[in-house]
């Protein structure tokens, strides 16, 4: 296979990049999104996006997967530069926007879809949370006990929340989280 060319690499980023805005501007709304608009964020033609992304489904997929990789890779740089309990904090709400994108994501791919896209991914994520919990352990400031898994099944809850009450309900909801975790 052929490396892409710098400015195909560009173009592909960018209309990523205008997808999560769009996303992130209708509050997740996937169904809402407009592959024209994106286009025209991204300062390339109807052609150009479809040749990178065929289906809306592609470029959702791609958001997802890019939120996913920021999400994971911002474990190292917050344990870095916060203790381990606020590094946490921090993770977790970003944690909410990666979530609202994923609830929007999950709306509008096909059930197939969305479970190949989440099976080879859901390891990542719970990975960087059992790397910020031990971390927490370790330093005495998160209850011994307490795993990935469980701390997932606690933010399950950000499902149940309707999109009117997103804003208000999620970071209480994350801050209820993290005062049960402090050791």
């Amino acid at each position: 296979m052929r490396e892409r060319r710098s400015d195909a690499v560009a173009n592909r980023d960018r209309i990523v990049e205008a997808a999560r805005a769009e996303l992130s501007e209708s509050n997740g709304a996937a169904a809402e999104l407009k592959l024209h608009r994106v286009a025209k964020a991204a300062g390339v033609g109807q052609g150009t996006l479809y040749r990178h992304f065929p289906t809306r489904e592609h470029l959702l997929a791609e958001v997802y997967r890019g939120e996913l990789s920021q999400l994971v890779g911002s474990v190292a740089p917050l344990l870095a530069e916060h203790a381990p309990l606020d590094a946490l904090a921090r993770w977790l709400d970003r944690l909410v926007e990666y979530a609202r994108v994923k609830r929007g994501v999950m709306a509008a791919l096909e059930v197939p879809a969305w479970q190949d896209l989440y099976s080879g991914q859901h390891h990542r994520l719970d990975g960087a949370l059992e790397t910020l919990l031990d971390q927490g352990k370790a330093a005495g400031q998160i209850r011994a006990g307490v795993d990935a898994a469980d701390v997932i099944l606690l933010l399950g809850a950000l499902s149940r929340i309707p999109e009117a009450a997103w804003a208000e309900r999620a970071p209480r909801i994350v801050a209820v989280i993290v005062d049960g975790l402090r050791a």
